[in-house]
Protein backbone atom coordinates (compact mmCIF):
# COMPACT_ATOMS: atom_id res chain seq x y z
CA UNK A 1 0.00 0.00 0.00
CA UNK A 2 1.31 3.44 -0.90
CA UNK A 3 0.85 6.16 1.69
CA UNK A 4 -0.11 9.49 0.17
CA UNK A 5 1.27 12.69 1.58
CA UNK A 6 -1.23 15.31 2.65
CA UNK A 7 0.91 18.14 1.30
CA UNK A 8 3.72 18.78 -1.09
CA UNK A 9 6.71 20.00 0.90
CA UNK A 10 9.44 22.25 -0.46
CA UNK A 11 12.42 23.99 1.11
CA UNK A 12 15.53 25.65 -0.30
CA UNK A 13 18.96 24.67 0.94
CA UNK A 14 20.33 27.65 -1.00
CA UNK A 15 18.24 30.48 0.47
CA UNK A 16 16.57 29.26 3.66
CA UNK A 17 17.78 26.01 5.23
CA UNK A 18 16.05 25.12 8.51
CA UNK A 19 19.41 24.80 10.22
CA UNK A 20 23.06 25.33 9.37
CA UNK A 21 25.78 23.72 11.47
CA UNK A 22 29.37 24.78 11.01
CA UNK A 23 32.52 23.06 12.19
CA UNK A 24 36.18 23.26 11.27
CA UNK A 25 36.52 23.24 7.46
CA UNK A 26 32.89 22.39 6.87
CA UNK A 27 29.18 22.98 7.22
CA UNK A 28 25.89 21.20 6.77
CA UNK A 29 22.62 22.78 5.75
CA UNK A 30 19.40 20.98 6.65
CA UNK A 31 15.89 20.95 5.21
CA UNK A 32 13.33 19.33 7.52
CA UNK A 33 10.40 18.00 5.51
CA UNK A 34 8.00 16.31 7.91
CA UNK A 35 9.73 13.14 9.14
CA UNK A 36 12.51 13.47 6.55
CA UNK A 37 15.68 15.54 6.91
CA UNK A 38 17.76 16.14 3.81
CA UNK A 39 21.13 17.78 4.21
CA UNK A 40 23.87 19.24 2.09
CA UNK A 41 27.42 18.88 3.35
CA UNK A 42 30.15 21.22 2.13
CA UNK A 43 33.61 20.08 3.23
CA UNK A 44 36.74 22.06 2.44
CA UNK A 45 40.13 20.62 1.45
CA UNK A 46 41.88 19.45 4.60
CA UNK A 47 38.61 18.36 6.25
CA UNK A 48 38.51 14.97 7.93
CA UNK A 49 35.92 13.53 10.27
CA UNK A 50 38.63 12.63 12.78
CA UNK A 51 40.07 16.17 13.00
CA UNK A 52 36.97 18.32 12.45
CA UNK A 53 33.93 16.45 13.82
CA UNK A 54 35.24 13.86 16.29
CA UNK A 55 36.06 16.54 18.90
CA UNK A 56 32.38 17.60 18.85
CA UNK A 57 30.80 14.16 19.19
CA UNK A 58 33.33 12.21 21.25
CA UNK A 59 32.95 8.88 19.44
CA UNK A 60 35.86 6.88 18.01
CA UNK A 61 34.39 6.94 14.50
CA UNK A 62 31.42 8.46 12.69
CA UNK A 63 28.24 6.72 13.85
CA UNK A 64 25.92 8.33 11.28
CA UNK A 65 24.56 6.19 8.43
CA UNK A 66 24.96 8.05 5.15
CA UNK A 67 22.91 7.68 1.98
CA UNK A 68 24.41 10.32 -0.28
CA UNK A 69 24.79 11.72 -3.74
CA UNK A 70 28.19 13.29 -4.43
CA UNK A 71 27.87 16.57 -6.32
CA UNK A 72 31.54 17.57 -6.41
CA UNK A 73 34.94 16.84 -4.93
CA UNK A 74 36.46 13.53 -3.83
CA UNK A 75 36.23 11.74 -0.50
CA UNK A 76 37.91 8.68 0.98
CA UNK A 77 36.01 6.56 3.52
CA UNK A 78 37.62 3.90 5.71
CA UNK A 79 35.38 1.62 7.76
CA UNK A 80 36.32 0.54 11.29
CA UNK A 81 37.00 -2.96 9.90
CA UNK A 82 39.51 -1.56 7.37
CA UNK A 83 37.37 -1.67 4.21
CA UNK A 84 37.80 1.49 2.17
CA UNK A 85 36.34 3.27 -0.82
CA UNK A 86 36.80 6.54 -2.67
CA UNK A 87 33.84 8.57 -3.97
CA UNK A 88 33.54 11.39 -6.48
CA UNK A 89 31.07 13.44 -8.52
CA UNK A 90 28.02 11.49 -9.67
CA UNK A 91 28.46 8.66 -7.17
CA UNK A 92 25.49 7.47 -5.13
CA UNK A 93 26.57 5.76 -1.94
CA UNK A 94 25.54 4.10 1.29
CA UNK A 95 28.05 4.15 4.15
CA UNK A 96 27.00 2.47 7.42
CA UNK A 97 27.99 3.73 10.88
CA UNK A 98 31.56 3.10 11.98
CA UNK A 99 33.84 5.00 9.61
CA UNK A 100 36.30 7.84 9.16
CA UNK A 101 36.36 10.04 6.06
CA UNK A 102 38.38 12.87 4.55
CA UNK A 103 38.49 15.16 1.54
CA UNK A 104 40.97 14.18 -1.16
CA UNK A 105 42.61 16.91 -3.22
CA UNK A 106 42.00 20.64 -3.49
CA UNK A 107 38.32 20.77 -4.44
CA UNK A 108 35.59 21.05 -1.79
CA UNK A 109 33.26 18.08 -1.39
CA UNK A 110 29.57 18.85 -1.80
CA UNK A 111 27.25 15.95 -1.03
CA UNK A 112 23.50 15.63 -0.53
CA UNK A 113 22.66 13.25 2.33
CA UNK A 114 19.27 11.61 2.84
CA UNK A 115 19.83 9.67 6.09
CA UNK A 116 22.77 10.82 8.16
CA UNK A 117 22.79 14.54 8.88
CA UNK A 118 19.82 15.20 11.20
CA UNK A 119 22.07 14.84 14.28
CA UNK A 120 25.46 15.12 12.56
CA UNK A 121 28.12 17.25 14.27
CA UNK A 122 25.93 18.11 17.27
CA UNK A 123 27.99 18.76 20.37
CA UNK A 124 27.56 15.96 22.91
Amino acid sequence: MIKQLANILKKSLDSSPDETRTFEKGKIELAKLGDVTIGRATLEPGWSWEKCVKPLVSTNSCQAPHTQYMVSGRMKVVMDDGKEEEFGPGDALVVPPGHNAWVIGNEPVVAVDFTGLADYAKKQ
